[in-house]
This record gives structure tokens, C-alpha cells and sequence, in this order.
């Protein structure tokens, strides 16, 4: 298992995107820190909030092979530490996550508004009863 942290500045918030690789497998989570985050918050923010996080269902990827090479394993090493931003795969996991969110609250809402109206006409229909006894 392979796990990343990226924390980056998108206008006005500090993000930071939590990736993870298991068996060929990457699932994704988007946080928003707000200030620009110190290396102690980041590290006790994931000490005490990692095992909350709600990360994406699980999206197929490719595995990289890491290189034996010493003076290659050095030359990634610089070009992950200057890399900015998150990955392609990183952002449509992010995008699937959102919109199955947004699935599920439309969904909650119309079975609470379907209740609600349940309940209404079971109030008038009780109102009619009592109505009808002649109080």
C-alpha cells in the first residue's frame, strides 16, 4: 500500500489531497485546511483525522515500477517534490466521489420529502376522523 499527500493553494484555501494505492487500486481524498498549514498541523491532522477520511471508490491504475538505479530513484524523488498539483486519475477520482455524494443527498431529500407529505395526509385524514365523531 502506497499512500501521498499533496497540499497546494487553490484560491482562497489550502488544499490538501490524500492518495492512496492498493493492489492496482487508487481511491482519493480532497480536504480543505483554510490557513496554509504548518508541517506540525499536517502531520498531527493526520494522526488524529487519517482513519475518518472518506475516500473514493476504488479506481483502477497502473503500478509504477520503482527504479534500482540510485541516481534515477534521486532524479524522481526531485521531480515528485517539484511536481504541483494532483493527478489526472486523482481528479476524476475526486469527480466520481462528488457525484455520487450528490446522488445520495438527492436521493435522501426526496425520501424526506415523500415522508413529509406522507405525514401531512396522514394528519388530515386523522383531522377527518375526529371531525366526523362530532367532539
Amino acid at each position: 500500500m502506497k499512500s501521498s499527500l499533496t497540499v497546494f493553494f487553490e484560491d482562497p484555501f489550502w488544499i490538501g489531497v490524500f492518495e492512496r494505492t492498493d493492489e492496482g487500486k487508487l481511491t482519493v481524498c480532497k480536504v480543505t485546511f483554510g490557513a496554509e498549514p504548518r508541517d506540525g498541523d499536517v502531520w498531527e491532522f493526520i494522526l488524529q483525522h487519517y482513519d475518518k477520511l472518506l475516500f473514493s471508490t476504488a479506481e483502477e491504475t497502473e503500478i509504477r515500477q520503482t527504479a534500482g538505479n540510485p541516481k534515477r530513484r534521486l532524479r524522481n524523488a526531485r521531480k515528485q517534490t517539484e511536481r504541483s498539483g494532483v493527478s489526472t486519475k486523482s481528479q476524476e477520482a475526486l469527480q466520481l466521489q462528488r457525484e455520487e455524494r450528490k446522488t445520495e443527498r438527492r436521493q435522501l431529500g426526496r425520501e424526506q420529502r415523500e415522508a413529509d407529505i406522507q405525514h401531512r395526509f396522514e394528519m388530515k385524514q386523522q383531522k377527518k376522523k375526529e371531525k366526523r365523531r362530532g367532539h
